[in-house]
């Protein structure tokens, strides 16, 4: 037969097994070159101006290349084992490995290279839509334009043309350490089939959730105050990483086949036809694929955990600017805040005015800590915290001898945990004078300038203050004392009164609301949509070899569902079996990930933002939603599979 006829023989009758491997090479092309084209279109100089920007694009390019390298070469490895028997029929007529080799490289050649240029198209097309995704997501407001890249193509070609010869070095290694024998014997023995459970497997079993749940505990207490140093805080974390994983590798390993021999051992040995197809499978074959398995949790719960935090950080945004300025623009020199107003005048947009005086005093606070304070560097037990008067914050009356204090988030609450009640010390520069301490709010009243940092604010008695403020202590004020807030009346002229207040070109203690909210979304934009495209590209190769290692078990079992279908089990009694079985395969993978990511994201949250529940709820779901399309694919895969056995 003619090589190039046989040649096209082949390709067409795998065709139909190469699918989805054709897909995922497509569209990790088609996502590699819409990426690179970001950093070279002219449209993307405002984003890559930012140097974080240009350097998390540069970071990701690097990343998604290793993603799509490594799920390449594995799909490779998984589909020439399939072949094995093939290769081995052409030796057995007299075909020399060389010869094999050339066929096999041939069929890839064109395969890989036509879905290659396929990709770039497809990429080419989408471009636009994804830097109009980019620029949606930092707020930037910019023109996207349709843009072909020379240097994108180029860098496409190039690290896909070095795949494609790893794939080919791969391949003729493999044909070449392979005997006709061993070719027939390949998929047999890549799924090792273990019969009965092990006392050491148990051992594993247990050893693992052990692992898993200490990590989760530990991770729980990591910010709780037990951890006061930076080494033991870096300690713990190394300890809660390398307890997850490999408790992660055991639970694969064993604690699975744990749990489904006590399953088994519960029901007597008599399981059901659907028990038989999910269970028993699940037990024999997850121990094998504990390795790949775990790599796929590990990065699946690491890819959730980062866009759930760079998304709580981007929702959290508007929230975290109204905490850090009060008010629309927070003023805090009179000269400028006049000047401002007066263009506000001009422009005939109304605003709302308030003045509130800040000073500076050291308060004593040891005993309304829950935990204790270590001394500060001067080797006191106070903290210097901005105080204003009551008269100053509508609707707050305080008595000369009480203090309340206000502006309070999740992290201080973390780091600073304070109670409900309990005497304090404020301190001037001569006297001290004693209060107590009533009640704590979280309304931010003055902007982050004052704060040092996020630290509350101390309300008192109007008597009390003017006491302190002729008693201040010049070396712990501020610059500026008195914090002049203005806000817009029309909502609808805020961002004309922004543009204004940016071209006045106030220095940094004049801040902006809208500002401040603006360059948080930017910036968190760009890290949540380089971690969106890098975890979705994960999420689609690892579902494809996920995907892949179904239809390697499936075409190993057909003997099993011809028997079955001979004895008068129905193509339903089989198929509810497998959609049983994928619930876990594609199922336990999911679980673990979102769990791990769950706690992993609980444990730091509010170092990003205010809010939690509701981005990592969009994102998990996304997630599972996406992860999904493949469990339901190979359903469908086996259910062809099943039809066919007799």
């Amino acid at each position: 037969m003619n090589i190039n006829l046989l040649i096209l023989k082949n390709l067409k009758k795998n065709l139909s097994n190469y699918y989805l491997y054709v897909f995922a090479l497509i569209f990790s092309v088609a996502l590699y070159f819409s990426f690179v084209t970001l950093q070279y279109d002219p449209s993307m100089d405002e984003v890559k101006g930012s140097v974080k920007g240009a350097a998390s694009i540069r970071a990701a390019s690097v990343l998604l290349v290793a993603i799509v390298c490594i799920f390449l070469m594995y799909a490779n490895n998984i589909f020439i084992k399939r072949r094995s028997k093939e290769i081995g029929l052409f030796q057995l007529i007299g075909m020399t490995k060389n010869k094999i080799f050339r066929i096999l490289s041939a069929e890839n050649l064109i395969l890989y290279f036509g879905s290659l240029f396929v990709g770039i198209g497809v990429g080419f097309s989408f471009s636009k839509l994804v830097i109009m995704i980019l620029f949606k997501t930092t707020g930037v407001e910019a023109i996207a334009t349709l843009y072909f890249s020379n240097q994108a193509l180029t860098q496409t070609l190039i690290v896909f043309v070095v795949i494609y010869l790893l794939i080919m070095v791969m391949n003729y290694s493999f044909i070449k350490r392979q005997s006709i024998l061993s070719l027939f014997r390949v998929t047999s023995t890549t799924e090792g089939k273990i019969k009965k459970i092990t006392i050491f497997e148990m051992i594993i079993g247990i050893i693992g959730i052990s692992l898993i749940a200490l990590g989760y505990y530990v991770s729980s207490r990591l910010f709780g105050g037990d951890f006061t140093s930076l080494n033991e805080l870096f300690m713990a974390m190394v300890f809660i990483l390398g307890s997850v994983i490999i408790g992660t590798f055991l639970f694969y390993k064993g604690s699975i086949r744990f749990i489904s021999n006590i399953i088994r051992k519960s029901k007597g040995g008599y399981l059901n036809i659907h028990e038989v197809l999910s269970l028993s499978s699940i037990m024999f074959r997850m121990k094998s694929n504990a390795l790949l398995l775990s790599i796929i949790t590990t990065v699946s719960a690491l890819a959730i955990g980062l866009l759930s935090l760079s998304y709580i950080a981007y929702y959290s945004a508007d929230q975290a600017a109204e905490d850090n300025v009060p008010s629309h623009f927070a003023m805090t020199n009179v000269p400028d805040a006049e000047k401002f107003k007066a263009l506000l005048h001009q422009h005939d947009i109304k605003y709302r005015e308030k003045k509130i005086e800040v000073i500076q005093v050291s308060v004593k606070t040891a005993q309304i800590m829950e935990t204790p304070m270590e001394p500060l560097n001067d080797g006191t037990d106070s903290m210097t915290l901005p105080v204003i008067s009551d008269q100053s914050v509508e609707g707050t009356d305080v008595s000369p001898g009480q203090t309340v204090l206000t502006g309070y988030n999740d992290m201080l609450q973390k780091f600073m945990s304070l109670k409900d009640f309990g005497p304090l010390d404020l301190k001037g520069k001569t006297e001290v004078i004693p209060q107590q301490y009533v009640g704590l709010k979280r309304d931010y009243v003055i902007p982050y300038y004052f704060t040092a940092g996020g630290l509350p604010t101390a309300i008192v008695d109007e008597t009390i203050f003017e006491r302190l403020k002729k008693d201040v202590n010049p070396k712990i004020q501020k610059k500026s004392s008195p914090y002049i807030g203005i806000d817009i009346l029309n909502e609808a002229q805020i961002k004309e009164a922004d543009r204004l207040f940016a071209a006045a070109n106030f220095n940094d203690q004049q801040t902006s609301q809208l500002e401040m909210s603006s360059n948080q979304k930017r910036n968190m934009g760009v890290i949540m949509f380089v971690v969106g495209f890098l975890g979705l590209t994960f999420l689609i190769t690892s579902g494809c070899i996920l995907y892949f290692k179904q239809m390697d078990e499936s075409e190993d079992e057909k003997a099993n569902y011809t028997v079955l279908r001979k004895l008068g089990f129905t193509q339903s009694d089989l198929l509810r079996g497998i959609k049983i079985k994928q619930l876990f395969n594609f199922g336990i993978p999911l679980v673990i990930g979102l769990s791990h990511s769950y706690f992993a994201v609980q444990s730091g949250w509010f170092l990003f933002g205010t809010e939690v529940w509701m981005p990592m709820i969009i994102v998990m779901v996304l997630y599972t939603a996406l992860y999904s399309i493949f469990g339901v694919l190979s359903i469908l895969y086996y259910k062809k599979v099943i039809k066919a056995a007799l």
